[in-house]
Parts: C-alpha cells; structure tokens; sequence
C-alpha cells in the first residue's frame, strides 16, 4: 500500500471506487441467494423467508413493518416472506402487547432449527475463504458498506 492509499478519496475517485464494490457484490449476493435456495433442508427456502428467520434469529420477535425498515424491504414483501414461513411452521403471530393491530411474529422451534442449518451451512463456506485477511481487513469492509448504507437509508422501499 502506498501512502496516497492512506488519504481520503476524492469524492468523484471515490464514487468509481464503490463501483468496484458494487461489481462485486451483486454476484456474490446472487451466487448466495442461489445458494441458499437450492441447497437448504427446506425445498426451495426463498431467500427472502432465510432474511425474515435470521432477523428474527438475532433480534427476537418483531412486527413486519419493523422487520421492513431493518431490511430496507416493503412491507408488502416483508408480508408475503412471513406469510410463506408462517405457512412452513417456521414462525407464528404472538400478540403485541404495545399495539394490538399489530402482531409480534417468532420463529418456532422448526423455524429455529432451520435458521441454525442454514448458518452452520453457511459458516462452513465462509470457512473456505481462509487467505490472508485479517480482523482489520473485515473492519474496514463492513465500515465501507455500512457507510454506502447510510447514504442510501432514506431511499423509499414501499
């Protein structure tokens, strides 16, 4: 790394840069959604029911509408997700004792289970990718996608 890699990017450099960023992640993200929906013990897990369990995995129960801001998702999708793993038994509707419109929706055991597999699946791919990166390495990734995030969080998702 040269020290003219340690400067801040101009904004116009920096833009062609996160393009580069971008080539490469909406490939990866396709080859894992393939991934997930073909391979996973649930025939044909959307990858949109896997993003609903794995919220609620790390968050516990929530609403849709919640679920749809935390994915960047409409509500409407985020609905149709839950109403597919609702039909899987893989998460219920519990009352929400803050707004009774407006159910909690938890996963269930199988839910739990699922979830699990997948990302014991998964964990064993991300083992492969071994080379030389470090714990900084990460940081810096998800210290620059955050940051992308954040320019787009008040893009409309409805």
């Amino acid at each position: 790394m040269s020290k003219s890699d340690d400067k801040p990017l101009a904004p116009d450099d920096l833009a062609s840069r996160l393009y580069e960023v971008f080539a490469v992640l909406g490939p990866l993200y396709r080859r894992v959604s393939r991934g997930v929906e073909l391979n996973e013990p649930i025939e044909g897990m959307p990858i949109g029911v896997r993003a609903v369990l794995d919220l609620l995995r790390v968050h516990g129960p929530m609403t849709v509408p919640q679920m749809g801001r935390a994915q960047a998702l409409s509500r409407q999708f985020v609905q149709r997700m839950v109403n597919d793993a609702a039909a899987g038994g893989l998460v219920e509707a519990i009352p929400n004792p803050a707004h009774q419109r407006s159910s909690l929706i938890r996963l269930t055991g199988v839910g739990r289970t699922a979830i699990e597999t997948v990302i014991a699946r998964e964990s064993e791919l991300l083992k492969r990718v071994g080379g030389d990166l470090t714990g900084a390495d990460v940081d810096t990734c998800v210290r620059v996608l955050t940051r992308v995030l954040d320019v787009f969080e008040d893009v409309d998702v409805n």
